[in-house]
This record gives structure tokens, C-alpha cells and sequence, in this order.
């Protein structure tokens, strides 16, 4: 049986790399490229692809909340992460979001070949860089109140758009809210992460990985 795959990042370079390197191992194809994620979920709802393949890091909304959204819809798309970033907060947001994999670009290869034929047969595959040791131990003894961790999901999507330069009419038209809404949640983000003015929550955004400088 032919796993379809959809890839979604930003880099169209690095997206056709990897479709070639998984089309050339067979009983593999790619039905579906996504640069942002949002059109990684509308892709994933309309083609229902047996693996997608998720940056962290891209415009519009980030992977994790991507891959939030594409499990939580009960499609039966399992998701694996391929990032640049070993960052532990990542990992756990990515597994509590969904994901069923996790892997580092640096280490892509044959090894995103058995995450990929791995998480089809619903098995959790780590980079080999990732343990699962260091994964427990955080989920275990992660603190409440870090700081993105105050966000609801709503809040980091706009924190998101904020950072990316989005206007509040623009925003309220990506998440069918009223500008008035979007006011709203930008104090209410200011005031959970003790940051005074859009500058401090672009800063924020880059720091935590949300958006790209």
C-alpha cells in the first residue's frame, strides 16, 4: 500500500528534496506541498493524507498549531515534525499538539523514510537525538507557568500574526473575528507576558520560536 504524504514548509527547495528523496524509495508519494499552515490544514482536510510532513517555524501559523488543528479535526493524518530546532519546549508543544514524530533537518535521511513508514502504523518515532528519557523527564517536571505556556491557542495564533506585521483588520479577516476581538487579545497577551508594546511581543515571538526574525 502507497503511503500519501503531504509536505508542508516554507522552503520549496527544501520540500522538493525531500519529495524526491521519499518518491525515489517507492511505496511513497507526495499529494500535497503546503509553504504556510494554514494551507497545510486546509490540504490536510481535503486530501486526508496518511503522513504530513510539518515545519515549526512558518508565516500564517506555526506547525504546532497546525498540527493541533489537523488532530483535533479526527482526520487520520499523522503528523511529523521536521525541524531545525532540538529546543525541549518545542518537542513537548509538537507531542501534546498531535505529533506523532519528531525529527531534526540536520538529521533527515533514511531515518524521516522509517519515521514516515513508523508513525503510518501509528508508532511514535524520535530523532535519534531525541530521547525518549529526555522527553518523559520534561512532560514530568514542566513548570505551569513558563511563559508561552500562559497562551490559550487562540492567543498564540495571533501572537503570531502580530509579530508577522499582520494588521488587526488583517487578522480579525484570517480568524473571522471582529477587529474589536483582536484589540482585545492583544492587552490580554501584553498583560499574561508583562510586555508593554508591540515591539516587546515581536521580540517574544522571535525568542520563543513562534516567527522568524
Amino acid at each position: 500500500m502507497t503511503i500519501r504524504v503531504m509536505l508542508a514548509d516554507d522552503h520549496s527547495v527544501l520540500r522538493d528534496g525531500v519529495a524526491a528523496m521519499l518518491q525515489a524509495q517507492g511505496g511513497m508519494t507526495v499529494v500535497a506541498h503546503a509553504q504556510d499552515g494554514r494551507e497545510a490544514v486546509r490540504k490536510a482536510t481535503e486530501l486526508k493524507p496518511d503522513v504530513a510532513i510539518m515545519d515549526i517555524v512558518m508565516p500564517e501559523l506555526d506547525g504546532i498549531e497546525a498540527t493541533r488543528l489537523i488532530h483535533n479535526s479526527s482526520l487520520l493524518t499523522q503528523v511529523v515534525i521536521l525541524s531545525m530546532s532540538s529546543n525541549t519546549e518545542h518537542i513537548f508543544r509538537a507531542l501534546q499538539a498531535g505529533a506523532k514524530g519528531y525529527l531534526l533537518k540536520e538529521s533527515a535521511g533514511a531515518e524521516l523514510v522509517a519515521a514516515v513508514k513508523s508513525v503510518h502504523t501509528g508508532r511514535r518515532y524520535l530523532s535519534q537525538k531525541i530521547t525518549e528519557t529526555v522527553v518523559d523527564d520534561y512532560i514530568r517536571e514542566r513548570h505551569p507557568t513558563e511563559p508561552l505556556g500562559k497562551l490559550s491557542n487562540r492567543e498564540r495564533q495571533i501572537l503570531q500574526l502580530v509579530a508577522e506585521g499582520k494588521s488587526t483588520a488583517d487578522i480579525a479577516g484570517t480568524l473571522c473575528l471582529s477587529p474589536k476581538t483582536i484589540h482585545t487579545y492583544r492587552s490580554r497577551l501584553m498583560q499574561k507576558l508583562d510586555i508593554d508594546g508591540f515591539a516587546g511581543l515581536v521580540k517574544f515571538a522571535i525568542a520563543s520560536g513562534v516567527t522568524c526574525p
